[in-house]
C-alpha cells in the first residue's frame, strides 16, 4: 500500500519531525488495537492521518475546493478534510476507506467503520497524550472501542461547550449514533 519509509522524507518535510513522531505513535497503537483489517491499510491511514496539519492555508489554496463549505468554519479540524485531499493527491491514495479514516478521525462520524474508530481511537490514546480523561479512553479501548469512543467523544463534547467552541455536527452525529447502538 503506502511505503512509509520510501516517503518519510516528503511527509516529515509536509507536517515536520514532531508531528510525524506522533503519527508514528498513532501508528503503533492503531496496530495494537487492530483486530481484522489488512494492517497495511491502518498503518497507511495511521501515518498519513495528520498530512495536513499545520499547512491548512497551503492545501485550502489547492484543495479548498473539494471541502464542504461548511466545514471550512471548524479550525480545528479542518486538517482532516484537507487530510483525506492530501493523501489522495500528494500521497496517492486512492481506498476511499482509508480517505474516510483520516477524514474523519477528528469528528468522528455515526456509522464509523472499523478502521475509522481505530484511527480515531490511535490518535485519541497515542502515548505522549495527557489529558483528563485519557487512561480512562485507553482502559476502555482495551476491551470495547465503541464505548471508548463514546466516553471520547463525551468529553470532547463537554470540553467544547466548556470553551463555547463550535461541535461538528458530524461530532454530534457520532455520539447519538452510538448512544443508539448502546440503548437498543
Amino acid at each position: 500500500m503506502y511505503d512509509i519509509k520510501k516517503r518519510e522524507n516528503n511527509l516529515i518535510a509536509d507536517i515536520g519531525i514532531k508531528r510525524f513522531e506522533h503519527s508514528k505513535r498513532v501508528m503503533e497503537v492503531a496496530i495494537k488495537l487492530n483486530k481484522d483489517i489488512d494492517e497495511d491499510l491502518v498503518r497507511t491511514a495511521a501515518i498519513l492521518h495528520d498530512c495536513a496539519k499545520y499547512n491548512e492555508k497551503k492545501y485550502l489554496k489547492l484543495y479548498g475546493d473539494k471541502i464542504n463549505e461548511s466545514d471550512l468554519e471548524f479550525k480545528n479540524v479542518i486538517h482532516s478534510f484537507l487530510g483525506a485531499e492530501v493523501a489522495k493527491k500528494v500521497y496517492n491514495i486512492n481506498n476511499e476507506y482509508i480517505l474516510d479514516a483520516i477524514r474523519f478521525h477528528t469528528t468522528g462520524r455515526a456509522n464509523m467503520t472499523k478502521l475509522d474508530k481505530i484511527i480515531y481511537l490511535a490518535d485519541a490514546i497515542e502515548s505522549k497524550r495527557n489529558y483528563p480523561g485519557v487512561d480512562q479512553i485507553r482502559k476502555l479501548a482495551e476491551n470495547d472501542m465503541d464505548k471508548a469512543i463514546l466516553y471520547s467523544l463525551s468529553r470532547n463534547i463537554t470540553y467544547l461547550v466548556e470553551k463555547s467552541f463550535l461541535i461538528h455536527p458530524l461530532t454530534i452525529e457520532a455520539y447519538n449514533y452510538l448512544i443508539r447502538e448502546h440503548n437498543e
